[in-house]
C-alpha cells in the first residue's frame, strides 16, 4: 500500500512540474493608451511582469512605467537587449523606460538574471 501511495504522489508531483514549466498559461496583455502623440503602459513587477505582453503603436513615442513590488534581487533590473536598455528598478518606485517605436516587430525583455520575461509588440 505504501508503494502505491508513493507512486501516486510521485506521479502527481511530476505532472505538476510538467504543467508549471511547459503548460500553456494565460498571459496578461495590454495595449498602450495613446494621448497627445505619446503612449504609455504601466507594468507591475511582482513575481514576474503584469502585463507580460505589451502592444505599442509604431512611430508614436512610448514609455513603459515599471513599478517593482517584489523584493527579489532577480527582478531589480529590466533588460531590453534589442534596444540596449538595462535599467535598475528600485523597489516601490515607478521607473520609466523610453522605447523607440520606429521599427515594428516583436521584442523581448527580461529581468537581470534572464529568468522572467515579457514581450513587446510594435505594430
Amino acid at each position: 500500500m505504501t508503494r502505491i501511495l508513493v507512486l501516486i504522489v510521485g506521479l502527481a508531483v511530476i505532472g505538476f512540474i510538467l504543467w508549471w514549466f511547459f503548460g500553456n498559461h494565460q498571459v496578461a496583455s495590454a495595449t498602450a493608451d495613446v494621448t497627445d502623440n505619446n503612449q504609455s503602459v504601466d507594468i507591475e513587477v511582482n513575481g514576474g511582469y503584469s502585463p507580460e505582453v505589451v502592444t505599442l503603436k509604431k512611430g508614436v513615442p512610448a514609455t513603459i512605467n515599471f513599478t517593482r513590488k517584489d523584493a527579489s534581487s532577480c527582478l531589480d533590473r529590466v533588460v531590453f537587449s534589442d534596444f540596449g536598455i538595462n535599467k535598475e528598478l528600485p523597489q516601490n518606485e515607478k521607473q520609466t523606460v523610453k522605447i523607440d517605436t520606429n521599427k515594428s516587430g516583436e521584442f523581448q525583455w527580461a529581468c537581470g538574471m534572464d529568468m522572467f520575461h515579457g514581450k513587446l509588440i510594435i505594430k
